[in-house]
């Protein structure tokens, strides 16, 4: 077998000089290079598999780094990782020390910036295409932002394609279209799309009869140029991308984006042009791996698979996870309640709601990544008297906390925010990590917050959600429950809020969520050592119920607080108030997150580097009694 070319050229700049033969050599390499890694690491294989020929034609036609190219959500950047010197570690990837599996300025200056959410590519494009500008600098490089269609769907990419539009900002947008986000597109804008790529000779014609019109002898241009009017009447008429110009962009497409040729060609006509330029490519997600391009929902993020069947290691007996716990429960919730709906953005299968959309279509609604938007639609649906339940990933739901805020908690309707993903996810890192929804949440008044220790009482807890009558955060983590069993339809309560779980004398273990399995075994470890502890399971993070923890407090000359979020403004914060209020002083630890952006990697590795561990709770424990007790002398 010949050597790679991976790995015998300079990249990105040997990508210049390379015939076309060898261009889609390399392809069939960083096509496989991706599918015999992330089948021993897991990842986000359809996405990048999509864009292979995509990424090689645009390092092949611009300069990186000083050219930056934008990955909107970032998912899709394995090939650009392979192109841009990143080869070598590539098997790392996603792995605690080992490459990030998104965009990572730090990790590469071919990062031109650090992507995990959607929609937000054009803004950051037109912000670093307008500082080159501001700053006069001629030898900037261009700048290109790669979007999904799946990510049109969010409201951002049309704030930065609106302002790019206004200031003529020479910036490249290219529309990465597959028909998917992680699933199938919905909406308006995903039928808009279908239309385009359906019609492409469209653009061709209209192209064709413009400069054709302005060839008239005499007449061509006083035609073409008549007004306003019959320009943008031509252009209605005639032009598929007509919404792209009409926000002031020079539309190119449909593009093949698996010929790596046609899209050269397109990219040097694109990047040609003064101003802002929307190319539209068609890819296939998936393209090359027949497993993942016949079911790119599953291969859009999978776990470890086998390279000849796509199968991934099945589950055995192993519990359901926290999120299929939840989707069967609401599931049957809904069969007792006809105001249930499900809300979600673009994440059916990935918060359990796609049991729901099987049972009750019509009280499903999956509104595209616009998280805003769908807690804005869960409050309409609320104030006529609907129970909606607004699915989200923790990280996701940061992009919806105005709404949160101003539609929800102010006006107090009863929405439900089931917040999956509470705490560390795991390999995809910072921009996905759950660690913050605790703080951000707690302050807002009229909320009340909720977190299960175990998948049985995430059923008690959902069922009562729905029974109160006002704003509720549900939180739980990623993975799999503890294997109790579970209840068809689940009983709302009215408490108790604080579950003492364990008595003891000395020191007091305040734990909420997955932190309560934590905190008992620290307990354990104390009890080993001759130190006598109570655990406590708070069930309702905010408000804190007084009334239950005060006496326990009282009883304790030591306190420590377990949380799987960042200890800045979470539950040990709230813990702390509450002991300025009630006038005790107690040492108090809180055992958390840390002050920072948490890595990427396996969970263990993760919790281990952050002290998030039963030991880490015994030793502030044992630490804190010390202190007690030499403050008693």
């Amino acid at each position: 077998m010949p050597p790679r070319l991976l790995d015998q050229l300079c990249l990105p700049e040997d990508l210049r000089t390379l015939s076309a033969a060898d261009l889609r050599r390399l392809a069939s390499e960083v096509r496989l290079e991706i599918i015999q890694s992330i089948a021993c690491v897991g990842g986000h294989l359809g996405p990048s598999l999509g864009v292979v020929e995509l990424t090689i034609a645009l390092h092949a036609e611009l300069q990186s780094p000083r050219d930056k190219i934008v990955w909107d959500v970032g998912h899709q950047a394995y090939p650009h990782k392979l192109l841009t010197g990143r080869a070598d570690r590539f098997a790392t990837i996603r792995s605690y020390g080992g490459l990030s599996g998104f965009p990572k300025p730090s990790e590469s200056e071919h990062d031109a910036f650090g992507t995990g959410h959607s929609s937000t590519s054009v803004s950051v494009g037109v912000g670093l295409a307008e500082a080159a500008r501001l700053g006069g600098d001629k030898d900037a490089g261009r700048v290109v932002a790669v979007i999904g269609d799946g990510a049109l769907t969010g409201g951002m990419a049309y704030e930065g394609l609106n302002q790019a539009g206004h200031l003529r900002t020479p910036l490249v947008v290219v529309l990465n279209d597959n028909e998917m986000s992680i699933r199938k597109n919905v909406g308006a804008i995903s039928s808009y799309l279908t239309r385009l790529r359906t019609e492409p000779s469209f653009y061709r014609f209209r192209r064709d009869l413009e400069r054709r019109v302005q060839q008239f002898p005499r007449i061509g241009e006083r035609v073409y140029a008549m007004g306003e009017h019959v320009k943008e009447g031509v252009k209605a008429a005639l032009v598929p991308g007509m919404l792209f110009e009409e926000l002031g962009f020079t539309y190119i497409g449909v593009t093949d984006g698996h010929d790596i040729e046609a899209l050269r060609a397109d990219l040097r006509r694109a990047l040609a042009v003064n101003g802002p330029v929307l190319l539209h490519v068609r890819t296939i997600k998936g393209k090359g791996y027949s497993p993942a391009e016949r079911a790119p929902d599953r291969f859009h993020g999978t776990s470890p698979f086998s390279v000849p069947t796509g199968e991934c290691e099945p589950a055995g007996d192993a519990p359901p996870t926290y999120t299929e716990v939840f989707g069967r429960t609401l599931v049957e919730l809904a069969r007792r309640d006809t105001r249930v709906v499900g809300i979600t953005a673009a994440m059916a299968a990935g918060t359990g709601l796609d049991h729901l959309e099987r049972e009750f279509p019509t009280r499903f609604f999956d509104v595209g990544i616009a998280e805003g938007h769908a807690v804005g639609f869960a409050a309409g649906l609320a104030a006529a008297g609907m129970r909606p339940v607004v699915a989200l990933y923790s990280t996701f739901l940061q992009r919806a906390y105005d709404q949160v805020i101003h539609d929800v908690c102010l006006p107090g309707l009863p929405v439900v925010f089931a917040i999956d993903r509470a705490g560390l996810v795991g390999e995809d890192g910072p921009t996905h990590h759950g660690a913050f929804d605790i703080s951000f949440l707690r302050s807002v008044p009229g909320l009340t917050i909720l977190a299960p220790k175990d998948e049985a009482e995430l059923q008690t807890l959902l069922a009562t959600a729905l029974a109160l009558e006002r704003p509720v955060a549900l939180r739980y983590p990623r993975g799999r429950g503890l294997g109790l069993p579970l209840v068809d339809v689940p009983e709302a309560i009215t408490g108790p809020w604080v579950e003492v779980i364990r008595e003891g004398s000395e020191v007091l273990l305040l734990a909420t969520g997955s932190g309560v399995r934590l905190a008992e075994e620290g307990a354990a470890i104390l009890s080993e050592r001759g130190v006598d502890a109570t655990v406590a399971n708070v069930r309702m993070i905010s408000p804190l119920d007084e009334d239950a923890l005060v006496p326990l407090l009282e009883a304790h000359s030591a306190v420590v607080t377990v949380e799987e979020n960042t200890v800045v403004g979470g539950f040990g914060s709230g813990v702390a108030d509450l002991l300025q209020r009630a006038g005790l002083q107690r040492p108090l630890g809180m055992i958390g997150l840390p002050d920072e952006f948490v890595t990427h990697g396996d969970l263990p590795s993760l919790h281990a580097h952050v002290g998030f561990t039963a030991e880490r709770v015994a030793e502030s424990a044992a630490s804190l009694l010390v202190s007690a007790e030499t403050r008693g002398r």
